[in-house]
């Protein structure tokens, strides 16, 4: 059968286009993210910091984080609803308008709490928790979560990704465990380096630590 200029033109054209298709599958496949294992840790308001710490108080800073966030001196203790503690849980600064308590699941056992898997900021219906400071105490309603793994990216690791914010991929991690976790939620704004973010019970699990290398999948 011969075939016409025309149509060569349309085979070397689909053929491109599928060539690309698996370029493109095979350059996310490869998309690599870096771990960082995220401990126990809450974020106040400036209201909820005055009441712990003393009128006018303000978070000092012990490390830089991402987005402009920072690891504070100040440490709280967290009390659950079985009157449980777990003590010397760091606060992330800055201020924030809500105040949470983030938590693995074997914290929230051990507190006696049901705490749900969430993003971070979405605390509503979450579960209550005590917190305890040096001049005062506070009762947050709601507010404890298990924080929900995610990957933090600015715009441009997204593009080179193939990902946008909110989207759910997995990642899988060739260490002694052959770990791949699923539903892990993109995180997209231009203050943020790329990290993928689980929390300790989740890295012990796996054997995984902070700076390990994960490749994404989508």
């Amino acid at each position: 059968m011969q075939v016409t200029g025309l149509e060569e033109k349309t085979v070397e054209y689909i053929t491109k286009l599928v060539m690309d298709a698996m370029g493109e599958r095979e350059r996310q496949s490869s998309f690599s993210v870096k771990v960082g294992v995220s401990a126990r840790h809450v974020h106040l308001t400036q209201e909820h910091v005055e009441a712990l710490f003393g009128p006018g108080y303000q978070l000092t800073k012990k490390k830089d984080l991402m987005g402009g966030q920072f690891a504070s001196n100040e440490q709280v203790t967290i009390v659950g609803t079985k009157l449980r503690a777990i003590e010397n849980v760091r606060i992330l600064g800055p201020v924030r308008k809500g105040s949470q308590v983030e938590i693995s699941q074997t914290d929230a056992v051990k507190l006696g709490v049901m705490a749900p898997i969430r993003e971070s900021g979405n605390t509503k219906g979450s579960a209550p928790i005590a917190i305890v400071g040096p001049k005062g105490a506070i009762y947050l309603k709601e507010g404890c979560i298990v924080a929900k793994r995610h990957i933090h990216m600015s715009p441009e690791d997204a593009t080179l990704a193939g990902v946008t914010d909110g989207e759910i991929v997995s990642v899988k991690f060739a260490n002694e465990r052959g770990t791949i976790f699923n539903n892990v939620q993109i995180r997209v704004d231009k203050s943020f380096t790329l990290e993928m973010h689980i929390d300790t019970d989740e890295a012990n699990a796996s054997k995984i630590k902070t700076g390990d290398m994960g490749i994404l999948v989508k």
